[in-house]
């Protein structure tokens, strides 16, 4: 803008320069023509009245020459010009400085030519006698009979040039001063003129590099004025579209982070354009690192690599499962979507969106049903058969001994009560499972609580000599629905006695914990077994529908696989957590945290 500033200074002040030297010639110019139409106006008056004054003799006589001489001698000093006498036919009888006799004929000159035809003449001429610029003016003049000529008087021009020389130094000093006014006011209109420029300028980068909060100040009713206004409403606009966008971006990555299913964008070119929060959890990678990269960079993934790959190349949707063993083995349900788009977004051009859902619960979940249905059927069909088997014994006649009968009939009636507890838990898990069941909160004295389950326990634990040991302080209370805990706790005990060894241990502790500073303090249950403990590839699935770590045990036992299940959603229906830790042939210990406070939950009751 500086440059700007100068070259426009420059500009004026060339103008102003130009303007004050046409100025100062034409002064002058006008300043010598009218000291010297002065001059040559006095010089006419003289010679009219040197015509009235002056006897003007016989041209013809031998003292002609010699008197208009003197006269014209005298007349010099008298007028300080040369006098010169002429006649008619251009013969000098008399002149101020040189000799008449040697003059050459003056008809010819300009100023008498233009006398003859005007009435009077004048020029302007060089002398080579003086080498200066001389005026000279002529009249026609007539005495009588005895002249009939001119008079002619020159004047030296050089006080005129002297005056023209005085008049371009004060004109020039006078110049100067208004020129570097001039400068200093140019300088100070384009500085006014490029200052709101500047604002205006510097508003604008500011506002190309992204800040749009910046604004011109001027408030001004010029085209400046309208130019602030228009970066000022250019700015609005743009903050407002900018602040749209945003909104929009954020709400669309809101929405990709928040997606339970993951996305990943693959460029025709083959490089990742886009990944969610949920793909980084799914494939164990970063989208900061892989964004921008090519798919083949997912090795770990050769299964995924490669259905990109086909997917790319026919550009056809798709849609299949795949194993994922990395960061963690799950199914992976892909979907491939072709993308299209303008011609104008070359880089996103026949590219790809690759839909990833983690199917590996519903999977599960549909194992799970399978098998639920098969062990189902494999626990009612051994009953059945054996209810069968007898039955059809005692029908046929064959069992005589009435002792023999009353054992056949024995075993009928309690594998039959087998198959009501095995239907009655299966109910009683459904309705669990399906929120149907009503959670009836009220305080409980836990100590109490416990002293009715251990009256119930203590029978089953000394047939087999165990030592049922609880600990639980007298003081401590909790919010809960008791049937629901006392078929935890009945559970849990009832499973320790029967998996531990005659004469071995099985102790329950209760404890107060606090949750980090948290107002959510809860109570902390260990039910602790010395029996024959579990396997530590078999604790993830022990708290899933019939499944057994000792399953001749289990059934020898009474067990219909399904207590722990039932444990576990009673625990989650109290929001508390239950986990296992288990040695082999050392014991096992499960431990319930619940809260002492319930909160006011839907439990789809």
């Amino acid at each position: 803008m500086k440059q700007y500033r100068n070259r426009l200074t420059l500009i004026m002040l060339t103008l102003i320069g130009l303007s004050m030297l046409a100025a100062g010639l034409a002064m002058v110019t006008v300043f010598k023509q009218s000291h010297i139409q002065l001059l040559e106006d006095n010089m006419v008056r003289e010679i009219r009245l040197l015509q009235t004054m002056m006897e003007f003799p016989d041209t013809d006589g031998a003292e002609a020459v010699s008197y208009y001489t003197d006269r014209s001698l005298q007349l010099e000093e008298l007028s300080d010009a040369r006098v010169t006498f002429i006649l008619k036919d251009g013969r000098v009888i008399g002149d101020s400085e040189s000799d008449p006799l040697t003059m050459d004929n003056h008809a010819y000159r300009e100023e008498m030519l233009q006398a003859v035809k005007e009435g009077r003449g004048s020029t302007i001429r060089r002398s080579d006698t003086l080498q200066q610029d001389m005026l000279y003016v002529a009249l026609p003049v007539k005495a009588g009979e005895n002249f009939d000529g001119f008079v002619r008087l020159s004047v030296s021009l050089k006080e005129v040039d002297q005056g023209v020389k005085q008049g371009w130094t004060v004109m020039g000093i006078g110049l100067l001063v208004l020129f570097l006014i001039a400068a200093l006011v140019s300088y100070r209109v384009a500085q006014g003129l490029t200052s709101p420029l500047e604002k205006i300028t510097r508003v604008a980068r500011r506002i190309s590099r992204l800040d749009y909060d910046a604004r011109v100040k001027i408030h001004r009713k010029d085209e400046i004025g309208q130019l602030a206004q228009a970066i000022n409403g250019m700015a609005d606009s743009l903050q407002t579209q900018l602040r749209t966008i945003r909104d929009n971006e954020d709400l669309l990555q809101s929405v990709l982070n928040n997606m339970t299913g993951g996305i990943v964008l693959v460029s025709g070119a083959g490089q990742i354009i886009l990944v969610n929060r949920a793909a980084e959890k799914m494939l164990g990678i970063n989208a900061e690192v892989i964004t921008g990269k090519s798919y083949r960079e997912l090795k770990q993934h050769y299964e995924l690599t490669k259905l990109m790959e086909e997917g790319l190349g026919s550009q056809a949707d798709f849609h299949e499962e795949r194993n994922v063993y990395y960061p963690v083995e799950s199914i992976i349900r892909i979907d491939g979507v072709t993308m299209m788009q303008e011609e104008e977004q070359e880089p996103y051009r026949r590219g790809m969106l690759f839909l990833l859902q983690d199917v590996s619960d519903i999977r599960r979940l549909e194992r799970m049903r399978s098998e639920f249905v098969a062990n189902v059927s494999h626990e009612l069909k051994t009953p059945l058969a054996a209810v069968k088997g007898f039955a059809e014994t005692l029908l046929g006649g064959g069992v005589t001994d009435e002792k023999t009968s009353r054992s056949f009939l024995q075993i009928i009636y309690d594998e039959s009560e087998r198959l009501n507890r095995l239907i009655g838990d299966i109910l009683e898990l459904s309705k669990i499972e399906s929120k149907r069941i009503q959670m009836d909160y009220s305080p409980i004295h836990l100590s109490a609580f416990f002293d009715t389950i251990s009256e119930m326990m203590r029978t089953v634990a000394e047939k087999k000599r165990i030592g049922l040991e609880l600990d639980v302080p007298e003081e401590l209370f909790m919010e809960g629905d008791e049937d629901k805990l006392r078929q935890i706790f009945m559970n849990l005990l009832s499973n320790a006695i029967s998996y531990t060894q005659e004469g071995g241990r099985v102790k329950l502790t209760a404890r107060e914990k606090h949750n980090n500073g948290s107002a959510d303090d809860f109570v902390e249950f260990v039910v602790k077994d010395s029996g024959i403990g579990i396997p530590k590839k078999d604790l993830p699935r022990i708290f899933e529908r019939f499944y057994r770590v000792d399953k001749a045990r289990s059934r020898g036992s009474g067990g219909t696989g399904l207590g722990l299940s039932i444990v576990k959603h009673l625990v989650d229906l109290h929001h508390g957590t239950i986990k296992v830790e288990s040695e082999l042939g050392i014991g096992s210990s499960f431990i319930i945290e619940l809260p002492i406070l319930q909160e006011t939950h839907d439990t789809g009751s």
